[in-house]
């Protein structure tokens, strides 16, 4: 790296918050954790963030992420096919010796895992549902329950959550996916950054889909 690029590019080392708990994650390039997030067995893209107070389990996410506060990815499943939905069933080595957590459960909850595109804005206090997929570019409104898939570049609100409508035409849509900007070297997303300000998206695509890759 030359002097240059040293002057650019901050320490790509992940930063997470001492209070955050994470257990076998495994975390990307400027991804951030923030206060009190609990993170199980979640992957996180290159420069994606939670904010504080949110948990995610079983779940794979794309670069450039953003995780608003409060929120829930793959909310946790309860057996309520047994004669107790409780976790005395499933986690009974929390109150018993000897009695190991259920492993078929803790089996069944892993296969329903968590899909999450790239540049995905998860609002506040929503919560996604167990085997969930989320598009590229999707929008989740705040305090929504995402109970079914959400395509690439759709705006989704409520309980359960509903389409309101593309951020894109499918045309711009497809020129984004084909770009794929995410998956830029950080040296060329720093030089597109006052184009991604300043351009409409017609404007920056036709400026973008130039540049040799």
């Amino acid at each position: 790296m030359d002097r240059s690029e040293n002057l650019v590019l901050k320490d790509p080392e992940p930063r997470i918050h001492p209070t955050a708990e994470l257990k076998a994650c495994k975390l990307g390039r400027y991804a951030s954790i923030g206060e009190r997030v609990v993170l199980r067995e979640v992957n996180v893209g290159d420069f994606s963030y939670f904010e504080r107070h949110a948990e995610a389990i079983y779940t794979t996410i794309g670069k450039f992420c953003s995780i608003a506060a409060n929120s829930r990815i793959n909310a946790l499943e309860h057996p309520i096919e047994r004669v107790t939905q409780h976790k005395l069933s499933y986690r009974p080595n929390e109150y018993f010796r000897w009695l190991g957590v259920d492993a078929a459960f803790r089996a069944r909850r892993q296969a329903k895992a968590v899909s999450i595109g790239n540049d995905v804005w998860i609002g506040h206090g929503a919560v996604i549902m167990p085997g969930i997929s989320i598009g590229n570019g999707a929008i989740v409104g705040a305090n929504a329950v995402v109970t079914r898939d959400v395509p690439a570049y759709a705006i989704v609100a409520g309980v359960p959550a509903k389409p309101l409508r593309r951020r894109f035409t499918p045309e711009i849509a497809a020129r984004i996916e084909s770009l794929a900007w995410w998956d830029w070297p950080p040296e060329k997303l720093a030089k597109a950054v006052p184009d991604m300000q300043a351009l409409a998206i017609e404007d920056f695509l036709d400026r973008w889909e130039q540049e040799p890759s």
